[in-house]
């Protein structure tokens, strides 16, 4: 609808100068989206089902066993950092959580290497059977890992690297390449063709285009990736309890907070149980807290470039 100069809108008086009636698209309108309403509110109730549990357990760990039992949901008369050094010494979480940075930096490191290569060569190179590998590595995103604990186990065994680091490094690496490889092929593929083709000109190699350029480009998408490995790596359990059962020394977070859980309903020490949660839960709350804006920029390069 255009303006009208010259005569009065109705219900309008009259005047000396003509009114002008507003079109309507510039008439403001309330629209009730009702799908996005109904969306905000189970974020809201997910959000509260994630953060009332993790504070809960965070100020259980001030307490003592009465007060965990006795007033569970009020806050702790004063805070017993001594929960924590016990759990740290006598529990041993600080072994527990040394051997999981081991393991997880090295099997991080692993899995973004390859897959990155691995990603880069589907994405930009054709040959026979591009096809069918991309897709055999999507499909083990679909593998449950519980499947193929037993034949992972005598596979592992039989190569000699069972209760070892190498063993379950390399199996996190196994486990983590399908979808790292599936998520970094989508974002090669939306990179720019014509960066690769200049520094080909230039005389670059394919292993100094791939390090040197598409690498350094790929960075959101690296970032966002390296962070979901190492919160998925840093929280397995099923993995290490099957591959590292016999090495005590060796044994990473979740497989001594397992422990701690089992002993603590013969020594009564819930607080120190409690404590050893919150040690192993914070360091991933502030990684993800520290890098939220760089998990949200690589999520989304992709798809707008």
């Amino acid at each position: 609808m255009t303006a009208i100069i010259g005569r009065d809108a109705p219900g309008q008086r009259s005047g000396g100068q003509g009114a002008r009636v507003v079109p309507k698209s510039e008439r403001p309108r309330r629209k009730l989206n009702l799908a996005g309403g109904i969306g905000h509110v189970f974020l809201a109730i997910w959000a509260l089902m994630i953060i009332i549990p993790l504070l809960w357990v965070f100020l259980a760990s001030f307490k003592n066993t009465t007060e965990i039992f006795s007033s569970p949901w009020t806050v702790p008369d004063h805070l017993r950092w001594e929960n924590w050094g016990r759990a740290w010494t006598k529990a041993h979480v600080g072994t527990y959580v040394l051997n999981s940075v081991l393991v997880v930096t090295l099997a991080t490191f692993g899995t973004m290497l390859l897959s990155s290569m691995a990603a880069y060569v589907l994405a930009r190179y054709k040959f026979v059977g591009n096809r069918i590998i991309y897709f055999l590595f999507v499909a083990g995103i679909a593998f449950p890992p519980f499947l193929a604990v037993v034949p992972l186990f005598f596979q592992v065994k039989q190569l000699g690297l069972l209760n070892t680091y190498t063993g379950l490094i390399i199996v996190y690496i196994a486990y983590s390449l399908p979808f790292t490889i599936f998520f970094l092929t989508s974002f090669f593929r939306s990179l720019p063709n014509s960066v690769a083709e200049a520094a080909t000109i230039d005389g670059a190699s394919h292993t100094r285009l791939f390090f040197s350029v598409m690498l350094p480009m790929a960075k959101p998408g690296l970032i966002s990736l390296t962070i979901f490995n190492l919160i998925g790596q840093w929280g397995q359990f099923l993995l290490p309890l099957v591959l590292m059962a016999g090495a005590r020394d060796k044994w990473v977070l979740t497989q001594g907070i397992q422990e701690i859980s089992t002993s603590a309903g013969y020594e009564a020490d819930w607080a120190g149980l409690f404590a050893a949660l919150t040690i192993s839960i914070l360091p991933m709350i502030v990684m993800y807290m520290i890098f939220q804006r760089q998990i949200q920029a690589g999520l989304t390069a992709g798809a707008v470039k």
